[in-house]
């Protein structure tokens, strides 16, 4: 009696042993979300998985992809979940995306899955570039609503024009690189060069410019679209502006770092972030999410905008980022913000 009893304890103390050792799991998540999201993602998940508990390293989809690439061979990060789909390619072609098929992906968008087989990433949501124009500021400076890309070069928006920087912010690269598509490389650049002189500042943030713009610090912003119609719905007085060549776009998307040493619970974490609840909670910061059906409508974000965007090429953004990078440093670093 006295032995069965000891064995029964002994079974149970290392059933609660395992327990425990799940109860503490934890994963380095790394990502670009904002940050204001983030206690909100790790909350709805941890409703259904307490037993999980996410360790975030945030920062710009930039300075999170440099650091991905920078650990290679030493990966940190358990999972990345909320980066740019561009940035993803590319961490795929170095070989450092575990592949997986979470339960569910057959519901989602196909372009919001990656190609192979099985997926080395999935989408989560999409982000779409416009404009941000305060109407009080432009009234006072006696500027015209701009409608176009185009029209941000006339010398008239000399020094009133701020766009994210595109080494640090996924919404700057989606605009370089889209506009590298729309125009072609030649234009694309001539574009650039001529909006250069008309911008005050390249930020390090992609929200930041739309901010700005219904904050009053600089009347046009470069940004996208959902930070738009959040900040005119604060009551901002601005407009967004859909430019008519049309506008690029990216995805925030999710994987696995290979070689994780807690594959399990990271194909847990990816499994939930493609189910339904999942993509409610995306909606509330972004208007387009992966899986169809679940997107309400957002206030003010403007009605054309899906229409607007571009037949994007996203493996032509991953696969020539870096040239693409150095020659936009070479030419217009000079009017970044200062890091920091």
């Amino acid at each position: 009696m006295i032995r069965k009893l000891t064995l029964t304890a002994g079974v149970f103390a290392a059933a609660l042993n395992a327990s425990v050792a799940f109860a503490e799991t934890e994963l380095t998540v790394y990502t670009a979300v904002e940050a204001e999201d983030l206690k909100r993602y790790a909350e709805t998940f941890n409703a259904d998985h307490p037993d999980i508990k996410i360790n975030w390293v945030r920062d710009s989809t930039g300075v999170i992809t440099a650091k991905l690439l920078a650990e290679k061979n030493n990966p940190q990060a358990d999972v990345v979940w909320g980066l740019a789909a561009t940035s993803l390619l590319l961490l795929k072609t170095e070989g450092m995306l575990e592949p997986y098929a979470p339960a569910g992906v057959d519901k989602l968008d196909p372009k919001f899955v990656d190609n192979s087989n099985p997926p080395t990433w999935v989408g989560m949501d999409a982000w779409v570039a416009a404009v941000c124009f305060n109407t009080v500021e432009g009234e006072k400076l006696g500027l015209p609503e701009p409608k176009s890309w185009k029209d941000l070069t006339n010398p008239v928006y000399k020094g009133h024009v701020v766009m994210p920087n595109p080494a640090s912010s996924g919404t700057g690269f989606l605009d370089v690189s889209s506009w590298l598509q729309m125009f072609g490389q030649d234009e694309g650049w001539k574009f650039m060069d001529a909006l250069h002189e008309n911008i005050s500042a390249y930020t390090h943030s992609g929200s930041k410019p739309c901010k700005m713009a219904a904050a009053g610090e600089t009347p046009i912003g470069v940004s996208f679209a959902f930070r738009g119609a959040k900040s005119k719905a604060a009551g901002a007085p601005i407009n967004i502006i859909v430019p008519e060549e049309g506008v690029g776009w990216d995805m925030e998307a999710t994987g696995i770092i290979a070689g994780t040493s807690k594959l399990d619970a990271a194909k847990t974490l990816v499994d939930w972030s493609i189910t339904q609840k999942a993509n409610e909670m995306y909606n509330t910061g972004y208007a387009v999410v992966a899986m169809p059906g679940v997107a309400k409508p957002v206030e003010h974000f403007p009605e054309n905008l899906i229409e607007k965007m571009i037949d994007n090429d996203f493996e032509f953004a991953a696969n020539n980022r870096a040239a693409i990078l150095e020659e936009w440093k070479k030419r217009y670093d000079s009017k970044s913000e200062p890091k920091g």
